[in-house]
């Protein structure tokens, strides 16, 4: 039984300044079409999201979709209310049902937020987080999500993965994480060339799909040119006493190769890939490049929430790092120490002269919005740069990224997000020093730069570290993992991603008490009696207790965890919902009133033993 029809578009037509991004598209959304919308940067993607929610009008064609149709839309550019109030107050504004404003603790949970904080004072990844919450914390028929990982750590997207395959309703999504596409989508919208194909099987079979509709593409194509070459060797050869009718075939023959011509040329540069070698490094290859001994740094308004403390690590020439680690928890300023923007506040960190870093900035600092995209590239003026150890000229290379060489002298803010993260990519990647660092690159790129981008890394013999939520990119990259678990305490892995993934609840859980004292750190400013006092009988029964109790606690807060993880729950039983979520956090404050406890006897009775 096919599922409801939301959303049909019948022989649309779209033109943007003259050009043709769309010619008669006809597609249909169904109730519980999870979509993966695919395509080059500038293919039309946006345009169809803004077509779809209303936000931009159809040249010719029609568009039909149910009466009161519900479309929520997260894009790029995000607005708020008021951004001198805080989280709860902007999402509680937007929240359609009342009464379910305690789904906002749940969201701001899953999304690391705390709703009390200032919009003004967020980050621009936590105002998106906001955003996505606006979005997704009403129902809806139809759910258009631009770019819903970026900003988002890996056990987040893991969680929204989750959460949208549990959705009644239809989603269209653009996104460079190719893993999340293929967790959680059953149907793809290719865009190429103006037109839209349709797979009914998910992002997980792109690959294979669009490779057969190329070759199968190439082969008519090869067919095409035997029968117009055999009407071109006709009309070429002359015919006597030609009439109109021979004389309309010649014109049919000059006609048809034009056509052949321009298909051809359409389909080799929709298949072009770029030969980008880069030139082997011949410095000396030292065993360390830099070492960390004993290194602390913390934040003077956070003291008692280090990012590092205590950190011993030797990076060597070859290797290549992944950051992971929530939100917040050190990794950009870990590069800003070294990159020596930041000073440790203890121990040393000590880098061989030799190494270099070239560095992508996530923030693109080094864009200027004012300056032609040339500019960018070649800084001093001129029309060559030096790329790979070899003199290019600047539009030349600019196609190796896929940028139009005609529109070099355009400004930089004529580019989108992704296209700025290519441009800047291709600044980076120009020439790459002995160190190359890496924060969040992939965010935006269309999957052509993506391959790209990893064309080149894999060929770089440097120091490779990245931050980045993408796993697909961090699997055929790294070869060593620093997971930054917070407040100072890093886990080491010599391995791939796909092996830490394995044994990250081990190396992660098996000292939950040891984290949560590193966790709330805070309360070790307990006062301390100034009389060493033994602890009495019933205080060290209470402190033998508090263990068993605090790990009752923690199961019965999963118990009521794993309820409200049913997304149809609050339509079946809005009771158990309101009740369960109240529950959890009734639980949540006895937890840490015990926890709080607990610490407190430890720090007497380890002052009795030190006394």
């Amino acid at each position: 039984m096919n599922s409801q029809l939301l959303l049909s578009l019948k022989e649309v037509i779209i033109s943007y300044h003259k050009n043709e991004i769309f010619n008669n598209l006809d597609l249909n959304i169904h109730r519980k079409d999870f979509i993966a919308l695919v395509g080059k940067n500038g293919v039309g993607k946006s345009t169809l999201m803004n077509v779809i929610s209303g936000k931009h009008e159809l040249d010719t064609g029609e568009i039909w979709n149910i009466e009161n149709i519900s479309i929520k839309y997260f894009s790029q550019n995000l607005n708020f209310n008021n951004e001198n109030q805080s989280i709860e107050k902007e999402i509680l504004v937007n929240l359609e049902n009342q009464n379910e404003d305690f789904q906002i603790d749940i969201f701001c949970n899953y999304m690391n937020l705390d709703k009390n904080e200032i919009i003004r004072n967020l980050s621009g990844g936590q105002k998106r987080r906001v955003g996505l919450i606006k979005t997704l914390i009403n129902k809806s028929d139809l759910l258009l999500l631009d770019e819903p990982t970026n900003h988002l750590d890996l056990d987040t997207i893991v969680w929204l993965e989750n959460y949208l395959r549990r959705l009644d309703c239809a989603i269209i999504c653009v996104s460079h994480d190719k893993t999340f596409l293929k967790n959680f989508t059953n149907k793809i919208f290719w865009i190429d060339r103006s037109k839209i194909k349709i797979n009914q099987n998910g992002y997980k079979d792109f690959y294979n799909w669009s490779k057969m509709l190329l070759s199968q593409e190439e082969r008519e194509l090869q067919n095409r040119k035997q029968s117009v070459n055999i009407e071109v060797n006709w009309a070429n050869k002359g015919v006597k006493a030609r009439v109109k009718r021979n004389i309309r075939r010649v014109e049919q023959a000059k006609e048809l190769k034009e056509n052949l011509e321009n298909d051809i040329s359409s389909f080799k540069n929709a298949t072009k890939k770029i030969d980008f070698k880069l030139v082997k490094d011949n410095t000396k290859n030292f065993r360390h490049v830099a070492e960390f001994h004993n290194a602390s740094f913390y934040y003077d308004t956070y003291k008692y929430y280090p990012i590092l403390k205590n950190f011993n690590f030797k990076i060597n020439k070859k290797d290549r790092i992944g950051l992971l680690g929530a939100n917040g928890s050190g990794k950009s300023t870990f590069l800003k120490i070294l990159l020596q923007e930041v000073t440790l506040r203890e121990g040393s960190l000590k880098i061989r002269k030799e190494l270099e870093f070239s560095y992508f900035d996530q923030l693109r600092n080094d864009l200027k919005d004012n300056l032609a995209i040339k500019k960018i590239l070649v800084p001093s003026g001129g029309d060559y740069l030096k790329a790979n150890q070899k003199e290019r000229h600047v539009c030349s290379y600019l196609k190796d990224f896929h940028f139009d060489p005609s529109k070099a002298n355009d400004p930089v803010s004529s580019l989108s997000g992704g296209m700025k993260n290519r441009l800047l990519l291709s600044k980076v990647l120009a020439n790459p020093k002995s160190g190359l660092i890496l924060d969040e690159p992939t965010n935006d790129l269309d999957t052509d730069t993506l391959e790209l981008v990893e064309s080149i890394l894999s060929q770089y013999n440097g120091t490779l570290i990245v931050v980045s939520h993408n796993r697909d990119f961090l699997d055929k990259l790294v070869n060593k993992i620093l997971y930054f678990k917070g407040n100072g305490d890093i886990v080491i892995f010599n391995g791939g991603y796909h092996d830490f993934l394995e044994k990250k609840e081990d190396l992660i859980n098996k000292k939950n008490l040891t984290d949560n004292q590193i966790k709330d750190k805070t309360l070790r400013k307990i006062k301390k009696n100034d009389e060493k006092k033994k602890l009495t009988f019933k205080l060290q029964f209470e402190l033998d207790s508090l263990p068993n109790e605090i790990e009752d606690l923690r199961n019965k807060i999963q118990k009521y965890n794993d309820i409200i993880s049913d997304q149809t729950l609050f339509e079946k039983n809005n009771e158990l919902f309101i009740q369960s979520s109240q529950k959890i956090g009734l639980l949540q404050l006895e937890l840490e009133e015990k926890e709080e406890r607990w610490l407190e006897l430890m720090e007497l009775e380890d002052s009795n033993e030190i006394s």
